[in-house]
């Protein structure tokens, strides 16, 4: 809920498929909620919230992938290219399991399940 549905019809267009949380759950659900139904239904995470790598690692989990954006603007505008782009370069790490994390200057990709390091 913290990204704009305006990231759908970006995210489409770049040969993905894509749904915004305000179409499948409540606005006030919490955070595990939304990474099961994403666990079970095979999607990855899109956010600004970075509560949800948190949750990856205190639960240990291999999925869902997160791809969680670490800038204040988070308009697709400013960073859609470098979602497409990691979501290419990326796309074994997130299809085996990984936290992704996205600013203006660098792509990290940390393979799940999250360990103390």
């Amino acid at each position: 809920m913290n990204l704009s549905p305006d990231w759908v019809p970006l995210l489409v267009g770049g040969g993905h498929e894509a749904l915004h949380w305000r179409d499948l759950g409540a606005a006030n659900a919490p955070d595990t909620e939304i990474m099961a139904w994403a666990r079970e239904h095979g999607y990855v995470v899109f956010t600004h919230d970075l509560d949800f790598g948190a949750l990856l690692h205190a639960t240990g989990a291999v999925a869902p992938s997160v791809i969680q954006f670490r800038e204040d603007d988070v308009r697709p505008e400013i960073l859609g290219s470098q979602a497409l782009l990691a979501l290419v370069q990326a796309k074994a790490e997130i299809e085996a399991g990984a936290l992704i994390t996205i600013d203006l200057r660098r792509m990290r990709i940390t393979s799940l399940p999250l360990r103390n390091r």
